[in-house]
């Protein structure tokens, strides 16, 4: 009487069909898909995004918007006053609880931000450079009761209060002109189990410096009443160029004529520039008649 055939060991059976047999390229894998993409392509996130608001933008962002399970890099070269203008069309969506628009044409469709209840939307706003003026806010249409204001004492501070609030999901927008690569490092790994928002806004300069964000964008005043946006890092190739978004708020839109909406010629800078602080639209002080 023969012995039964013994099986063979699970490393010896044949392979099951893959992905290159069925026809798939390896981003399309089950798996894989969000996680793997060509070097000449676009990522397609597998992550959650929130829409920025601005078609143009989302057309160049990976997964047609704002990643929400990880932080954004908004590099500016004068702090509080574009970085307003710029998110606020998606944290007006955030607070009303709106899922995400359609990604631009060529994208897949990722993942829609988690929703939760419209009470527990907040925004800490860490460091900012000068005083939240509110009705200014509210004309961007950020309801006040939403906005949670953070002054800490030093740089260390505020790097712990951003973290906690990420891990804690809270949407954040902070100011840490002196972070380093590896407390940069630190909040990219807290975002990862976060379903809001994350936003820091450094100095232009520190666009030399590596860093462990996936999304880095350049923001600067554009012609008239446009930002110009230029994306200094993504998942995909390089982006080439700088977007003009126009970005007029809501309150003074109504108030343009045509010929306002348009670029202007630019008059001669004088000598000396007044002070930064002077430049804030929302940080000047009322004046009583």
């Amino acid at each position: 009487m023969l012995p039964a055939p013994v099986a063979p060991p699970p490393s010896s059976r044949p392979p099951t069909p893959s992905a290159r047999a069925a026809g798939l390229r390896p981003e399309e894998a089950p798996g894989l898909q969000g996680r793997l993409w060509r070097g000449n392509s676009l990522g397609c996130m597998a992550e959650p995004v929130l829409a920025s608001g601005f078609a143009a933008l989302d057309a160049e962002l990976p997964g047609g918007g704002w990643p929400l399970k990880a932080v954004t890099e908004l590099l500016t070269p004068q702090a509080g006053v574009l970085e307003w203008r710029l998110l606020a069309p998606a944290l007006r969506q955030w607070w009303a609880g709106a899922a995400p628009a359609a990604p631009a044409p060529g994208l897949r469709r990722s993942r829609p931000a988690a929703r939760m209840p419209v009470a527990l939307r907040s925004l800490l706003l860490i460091n900012p450079p000068h005083t939240p003026h509110l009705p200014g806010l509210q004309g961007l249409g950020l309801p006040a009761s939403a906005l949670l204001w953070v002054a800490a004492g030093t740089p260390a501070e505020a790097l712990w209060a951003a973290e906690q609030a990420i891990k804690s999901q809270v949407a954040v927008l902070a100011w840490l002109p002196e972070a380093r690569p590896e407390q940069v490092r630190r909040l990219q790994v807290a975002a990862l189990g976060s379903d809001a928002p994350s936003f820091l806004v450094r100095p232009e300069r520190s666009g030399t410096q590596s860093s462990a964000a996936p999304l880095r964008l350049v923001v600067k005043p554009g012609d008239g009443w446009q930002l110009a946006v230029h994306l200094l890092k993504r998942r995909g190739p390089a982006h080439d160029g700088w977007l003009a978004l126009p970005a007029a708020p809501g309150a003074v839109e109504p108030l343009l004529t045509a010929a306002r909406r348009q670029a202007q010629p630019q008059p001669a800078l004088p000598a000396t520039l007044p002070s930064p602080e002077r430049l804030h639209a929302l940080a000047r002080p009322v004046l009583h008649a």
